[in-house]
């Protein structure tokens, strides 16, 4: 004898509607509208309750119904666009954005433009085509045309970690010149004289704002810049390998090097590594970026520490005052980066000969 399956099949059940949500809430259908588009204006004990009947009923929003309902209200969906999903930096400020958006009801759309401006381009029209509310982005360069395209037609936006030009937009940063900065001066008062410098992309701004404060640090202590012991890369692992190897091979080797990000400095320590440099005996190595496992490294990693989250969270900060008050004043924020001193700079050991 055949057993029949006591659930009813989703076609006997039918489609779950708001009205049956709120029914079985005992709410009206307003009521757990708000409760999935605007929960801040919903008491704490309904919410929870219309919730539960949602999960138990399986009901799920209609993005199209939302969209409908976008001119009179949010649809309550941020974009996020990230140019290296992998870096930890960009996963720290994904995580402050989430928190602080999922706080507010709010959900993420998520893209990875691999610093590829078509890639930008494309998730930027999708996000246009779903509705978001507002997007938060790293312009991919400082004349970024399709970031300043959404800025233009009115949405929304919030430039993080780099700046863009002749657009009008709120803007989180870190002071990279001080960061930079910070770093190099460490450097030379630990006797160094010739510092090597792993620049990053030179098209987006936080590169060229690095490479500043090194340079005026290297100014202040009377050193002149020389352009054999710098290196443009591309932030990644495998340029700073091969540009660690470009600048270790120099007639008169740097004897510190500073590098741009987090994923050249593991692709120099690679290099180091590979060719049995001893750091930071023979080579004193300090990241831009500090990095969770860098106290695992081998000596651990002195690094410019950037406050990822916090930029995630502020950012979130100002693209809800944004929504909100679309016609306010930008606002730009500078939050400032911390050197963290271990043991890969030489910090502690004799000085060297000046």
């Amino acid at each position: 004898m055949k057993r029949r399956n006591s659930r009813p099949s989703s076609e006997k059940r039918g489609t779950v509607k708001l009205e049956d949500v709120a029914r079985a809430a005992n709410v009206s259908i307003s009521t757990v509208s708000r409760a999935i588009s605007q929960p801040d204006r919903v008491g704490e004990e309904t919410r929870a309750r219309v919730m539960a009947v949602i999960r138990e009923m399986g009901y799920v929003p209609s993005r199209v119904a939302q969209r409908l309902r976008k001119e009179h209200g949010h649809a309550h969906l941020i974009g996020l666009i990230l140019p290296d999903i992998q870096n930890p930096f960009f996963a720290d400020l994904a995580r402050g954005v989430e928190d602080l958006a999922q706080k507010h009801g709010y959900a993420l759309f998520l893209g990875n433009s691999d610093e590829d401006l078509e890639k930008e381009r494309q998730y930027l029209e999708a996000m246009r085509a779903e509705s978001v509310d507002g997007v938060i982005v790293p312009p991919i360069s400082d004349s970024d045309k399709a970031v300043s395209s959404m800025i233009r037609v009115g949405v929304p936006v919030v430039c993080v970690d780099r700046r863009i030009d002749g657009a009008d937009a709120d803007t989180v940063v870190v002071d990279n010149v001080r960061g930079a900065y910070a770093a190099t001066d460490h450097l030379i008062r630990l006797g160094h004289r010739r510092i090597g410098f792993i620049e990053g992309r030179p098209q987006i701004s936080t590169s060229r704002e690095r490479m500043q404060g090194y340079r005026q640090a290297l100014q202040a202590h009377g050193l002149e810049f020389d352009p054999e012991l710098v290196r443009e890369g591309d932030s990644r692992q495998a340029s700073g390998a091969r540009l660690a190897g470009e600048l270790l091979d120099i007639s008169d080797p740097p004897t510190a090097l500073l590098v741009g990000n987090n994923l050249m400095t593991l692709g120099a320590l690679e290099t180091c590594h590979a060719r049995q440099i001893h750091i930071p005996e023979q080579l004193a190595v300090v990241g831009y970026d500090d990095m969770p496992w860098a106290l695992a490294l081998n000596p651990p990693l002195t690094a410019v520490r950037q406050p990822g989250y916090e930029v995630g969270q502020r950012a979130m900060e100002l693209l809800l005052a944004r929504i909100r008050e679309p016609d306010r004043s930008t606002a730009l924020i500078v939050l400032q980066p911390q050197l963290i001193v271990r043991r890969s700079c030489g910090a502690g050991l004799p000085l060297r000969k000046r």
